[in-house]
């Protein structure tokens, strides 16, 4: 099973919650959320064991960000079409994605995934700046494939529902 698809599994998302998800609300409370567990995770050095409970709190709000605020009005905004484009990415292997986008689309996905080694670096020997280096190119490579989504989505809106289905056309 592909990672991406995995996380929408445990992530419980249908299509009433990418609706909600859509909210710029949703997603720009979601852009802190990497910084936010870091920070949990570091609290152990204050709180020592009671660090479970930020730590757990952010893994909560993970969980119940995508639910918890209403579908938006319009989805003619950029925070919204990449959530649409986050989709298209999923839906890639049932209906074809331009190839541009789905090689930049996994050069940032891999390069996001790599900052997560010296910000777990940073966690486990309390290096700050480990966690900040880690924690910011992580947020910045993720940022830019939200980027890469919304043009996405763009394209994908712009071509024809047979072509986006991935049927020729005659």
């Amino acid at each position: 099973m592909r990672i991406d698809k995995a996380i929408e599994s445990v992530m419980m998302m249908d299509d009433p919650t990418w609706a909600r998800h859509a909210s710029p609300w949703s997603f720009w409370t979601r852009v802190p959320l990497l910084a936010l567990f870091a920070l949990a995770v570091w609290s152990r050095v204050w709180i020592g064991w009671w660090s479970l409970v930020p730590i757990g709190l952010v893994l909560v709000w993970t969980l119940v960000n995508p639910r918890a605020f209403s579908p938006p009005a319009t989805l003619d905004n950029w925070a919204s079409q990449v959530v649409l484009g986050e989709r298209c990415w999923l839906a890639r292997k049932t209906k074809p994605i331009p190839a541009h986008h789905a090689k930049a689309a996994m050069i940032l996905s891999l390069l996001s995934g790599l900052s997560i080694i010296p910000l777990a670096y940073g966690l486990w020997v309390l290096d700050a700046w480990a966690v900040f280096a880690g924690a910011m190119l992580a947020s910045v490579f993720k940022l830019w494939f939200g980027d890469r989504m919304a043009w996405l989505w763009a394209d994908m809106a712009d071509r024809p529902e047979t072509e986006r289905s991935g049927a020729q056309q005659t």
